[in-house]
């Protein structure tokens, strides 16, 4: 049976995810914040989880945008296949709703038309946007805006199939590393693991969606999530990189088959924020 959806329910829906993305810390987020202050061994570390906390709240209470870097808009879309769209363009539907819910939610414009010419859109358009078909006849919709100071501290490793699990794990920790304060500690540490260069980096940038605390089914990926998130946070970055037991609150990785040549790694950071909203309709 198919199912008829008007494009402009999806621009509704954006428009408001867009909105309560930039004001209000996911549940999982924000339990993975009180844990971190309750465990937290350094005292300025302690302080500084303290007054993120209060930041949360002063934003939600007031209905001030948690950062100001409002982020670009990365929307994905799971569409049933039974799913039939009505009233236009399922893409233009999804900018038109980023549109209004940046220009009426007061947010930041954060996007430029030309890489290098660098003119401001002044509607934080485009979004980058993911589609895929699922069985079945609902639209699940996920918001994730993306602040470019985590972003840009993201990396790409093509290691030879023989670094192995070794290998991967290095890459990781080197990625958090070299990050250090600039993606504004305690982060979500995306992994995409196989797949191709743009497979591994789509995986990351999923991985970092899970639900924080959650870990992969598959036994040996759990086992890296565990001893990744360990390391991570005996490195001494902690909040805001001022030092700490705290740098990272999670470390989530996908996996898929690849070439026999290659092993492609990725690693998408997200600072504590970690913006998501999730929807099906």
């Amino acid at each position: 049976m198919i199912r008829t959806v008007q494009v402009e329910e999806i621009t509704e829906n954006i428009k408001d995810m867009c909105i309560k993305a930039a004001h209000f810390l996911p549940e999982d987020m924000r339990g993975a914040m009180k844990c971190a202050e309750k465990n937290e061994k350094s005292p300025l570390g302690r302080q500084i989880l303290e007054q993120l906390e209060e930041n949360l709240s002063i934003a939600a209470e007031e209905m001030i945008p948690i950062c100001q870097d409002t982020g670009m808009a990365v929307v994905f879309l799971e569409i049933g296949q039974d799913v039939h769209f009505e009233g236009g363009s399922l893409e233009e539907a999804v900018n038109e709703g980023v549109r209004r819910g940046y220009t009426e939610g007061y947010l930041r414009k954060s996007v430029v038309k030309d890489p290098l010419i660098r003119e401001n859109t002044k509607d934080n358009t485009p979004a980058v946007i993911h589609e895929k078909i699922v069985a079945g006849d609902r639209v699940k919709i996920t918001v994730a805006p993306k602040g470019f100071g985590s972003e840009n501290m993201s990396r790409v490793f093509m290691l030879k199939p023989a670094e192995g699990e070794e290998g991967v794990k290095n890459a990781v920790i080197t990625a958090v590393k070299e990050a250090g304060p600039n993606a504004c500690p305690p982060v979500v540490v995306g992994v995409g693991i196989g797949g191709t260069f743009e497979k591994c980096a789509l995986m990351a940038k999923e991985a970092l969606l899970r639900e924080a605390g959650s870990h992969s089914p598959v036994p040996h990926i759990k086992e890296m999530e565990e001893e990744l998130l360990r390391k991570i946070n005996m490195l001494g970055i902690g909040p805001a990189g001022l030092g700490g037991t705290t740098t990272a609150l999670a470390v989530n990785v996908n996996s898929y088959p690849t070439h026999i040549a290659g092993l492609p790694v990725a690693v998408n950071i997200c600072c504590h924020v970690n913006r998501h909203i999730v929807r099906t309709i």
